[in-house]
């Protein structure tokens, strides 16, 4: 609307708030095996593989041809559904089905916002590839024989195969904040179970944001909403949208990597990543590496390479990146190359347009500076399983940290799904790979990477968990899938951050890496209901009518709290505190959620500096769905050395049948360091 209206409307009764439109950005064939869901026990064949719950999507629509959204083996429509079909450019009705059972579309506010940009697809198709990426991710069907240009080969499916779709285009190549509130309120109408937002609002505050206002709304509804952390790590504190009643996901690796095996002329094997998309011929060919000088850093100096060999760029040496290194390559008339790196972006690298793999370096230098006359083999489309090269999962590079900037108070991320290098479906003619410089391939199935396609992993999980205990609450979902999180790799060793291969904190990977199976039969949960996040919303010093903004109207401020019955714990200091001892005390109550009858005795994991008390340490259920409150104190030193530092609570039941853990971390505020 324009000024004038708008100030008309403010003196209309029951106004609260108004703010400017803002621009928004976008944030598998084995990731379901590498969090163990199988077809014989646990969480997949108890939920029916998600059947009948609806994930709502919000994103850039949806690529209706997909053999990832055929309604083989599905049954009917839920009676619940309200939702509708929307018939737009080259998308009608019929193209929904009981896979796809809605499809709509807003994009009133990006044409406002720029009118000189034109709607290339006026309709709910996806001619971008992200929405339906994500949505394939989180209930795509079952797809046989799907690969990357050979790579990770199998049987595509999305983490919950049995669940409906509901997509709710609102991005156009851009978006703006109030096609994604409108979207997200007419998910909440139509009545999904379940939504999945891979988008990212600018640093703005909680009063302000949309995905914060409608998802209080949907959380009022009982809809889980699911978050992308975003993609602007490692920095700590780059979580812009912190908010407490949404699950935040950040992305991490899995024991999957696509390689090209490198034989050298010795007979002994290396594996590098690579994805170059073809079965190029390299065999016994020379190997030229200069150890000290780059010979990679242009094409002057590439074309100087000998013909028909396979050159070694050292980019530890180098003035370019690895970026740049494959834009010459093309141009050069060597056969193939080995590109030493320490740049973490290589695993969520896709796009290898000359053959040649990034190896482990030590062993091929010490071939090649001791042999009168290297050689080598390269063998591409290969994919490696398990604990080599690198242990999995590990926080990707890129996944935003915490704390979140728009609320510092609740932990966040809250948990971390696979989301590097995740073969999904894709807009069939986006370019994908190229080989050389001229010929660009595209692809049913496409790998991409980011906390986006971590996001739809826990709105799978959640579904899958809904259609399982269709009593649970929000707040119960959530908290199953947090205390019941590995923050452990597949070395038993803690997951590593793939910046520097040291521990990851909490504030990278929130509880750990979902683990659905044991999520299903958590043992205790963390319930909270809507009064307690408005109690939660009450504490934040915001005005009445910004407090109202989020909760609306029908709720009381009479017993404000921050305190919120939460799985995690966060304990800040400020700058005018440094040195200071702190004392902060927290308030638990968890639900036995097991058969009966239980007892639980406590372990802490205390942070540096810092020591805790736990009252009592022994919690005795003498029943199923009896509630016990117990009471947490943190006292802590506040410590420029150490901003950031964690720890854990968890509660381990007598039998050992079940382990809840809830991290703790004691940071400095936003007015501290950073």
């Amino acid at each position: 609307m324009s000024k004038n209206e708008l100030e008309a409307l403010k003196k209309s009764p029951g106004f609260i708030s108004a703010y400017a439109d803002d621009v928004v950005t976008q944030d598998t064939t084995h990731s379901y095996k590498f969090l163990s869901l199988n077809t014989a026990t646990g969480l997949w064949p108890t939920s029916a593989y998600g059947k009948d719950v609806i994930i709502g999507v919000i994103d850039t629509g949806i690529w209706p041809e997909s053999p990832s959204f055929k309604d083989d083996g599905m049954t009917e429509i839920p009676l619940r559904w309200k939702g509708v079909c929307q018939s737009g450019q080259e998308f009608n009705s019929s193209l929904c089905n009981k896979k796809i059972i809605g499809a709509r579309y807003f994009n009133e506010g990006f044409r406002a916002d720029a009118p000189d940009i034109p709607i290339t697809m006026n309709s709910a198709r996806d001619v971008d590839g992200h929405g339906t990426h994500v949505s394939s991710i989180a209930a795509g069907n079952y797809v046989n024989g799907v690969s990357f240009f050979g790579y990770a080969t199998g049987t595509a499916r999305g983490v919950a195969p049995r669940a409906r779709l509901a997509v709710y285009k609102v991005l156009w190549g851009g978006g703006v904040s109030s096609d994604i509130l409108a979207g997200i309120d007419q998910a909440v109408a139509d009545g999904v179970d379940i939504i999945s937002i891979s988008i990212g609002t600018q640093e703005i505050n909680l009063y302000e944001n949309p995905l914060s206002i409608a998802s209080f709304g949907a959380r009022e509804k009982g809809i889980l909403v699911c978050l992308s952390a975003g993609n602007r790590g490692p920095s700590v504190r780059t979580i812009r949208s912190g908010i407490p009643w949404a699950v935040v996901v950040a992305s991490g690796t899995i024991d999957r990597w696509l390689a090209g095996i490198l034989t050298l002329g010795n007979r002994k094997t290396i594996t590098g990543w690579t994805t170059f998309p073809a079965r190029a011929t390299i065999r016994n060919l020379p190997l030229v590496y200069n150890e000290t000088l780059s010979v990679c850093d242009s094409s002057e100096l590439l074309a100087q390479a000998p013909a028909q060999s396979i050159i070694v760029c050292n980019l530890t040496i180098s003035n370019t990146d690895f970026d740049g290194v494959m834009s010459y390559l093309p141009n050069s008339n060597v056969r193939a190359a080995i590109v030493i790196a320490e740049d973490p972006r290589i695993f969520r690298f896709n796009l290898f347009p000359f053959p040649g793999p990034q190896p482990k370096a030590r062993e091929l230098t010490n071939y090649v500076s001791n042999s009168d006359a290297p050689t080598a083999t390269i063998d591409f489309q290969q994919t490696i399983l398990g604990t080599e090269p690198r242990a999995a999962p590990a926080l990707s590079d890129d996944s935003s940290r915490g704390p979140g900037r728009s609320y510092e108070g609740i932990l966040k991320p809250d948990l971390t799904a696979p989301g590097v290098s995740i073969l999904a479906a894709h807009y069939p003619h986006a370019i994908g790979p190229r080989i050389g410089n001229n010929i660009f391939l595209s692809t049913d199935y496409t790998l991409l990477s980011g906390t986006s396609m971590a996001c739809p992993h826990i709105s799978g999980t959640a579904a899958l968990l809904k259609a399982a205990h269709p009593d649970w609450s929000p707040a119960a979902i959530q908290s199953a899938m947090m205390t019941t999180a590995n923050h452990l790799d597949n070395t038993n060793q803690p997951i590593k951050d793939m910046v520097d291969y040291t521990a990851a904190s909490p504030l990278g990977i929130g509880s750990g890496m979902v683990d659905p199976n044991r999520a299903l039969d958590p043992g205790l949960i963390y319930d909270a209901s809507t009064q307690d996040l408005v109690n939660l919303v009450c504490s934040m010093n915001f005005t009445r009518e910004q407090t109202q903004t989020i909760v609306r109207s029908s709720y009381n401020c009479s017993n404000p709290s921050s305190d919120l019955n939460y799985p995690s714990f966060v304990a800040i200091f400020n700058f005018a505190e440094r040195g200071m001892m702190l004392t902060r005390r927290f308030q638990r109550t968890v639900t036995n959620v097991g058969d009966g009858a239980a007892t639980y005795k406590v372990k802490l994991e205390v942070p540096v500096n810092t020591t805790m008390r736990i009252r009592p340490q022994n919690l005795v259920f003498r029943k199923k769905y009896e509630k016990l409150s117990y009471s947490l104190t943190i006292r802590y030193r506040a410590d420029i050395d150490n901003q950031h530092r964690d720890g854990s609570v968890t509660w381990i039941e007598q039998n050992g049948k079940h382990t809840v853990r809830s991290p703790i971390m004691v940071s400095a505020g936003a007015d501290n360091f950073s």
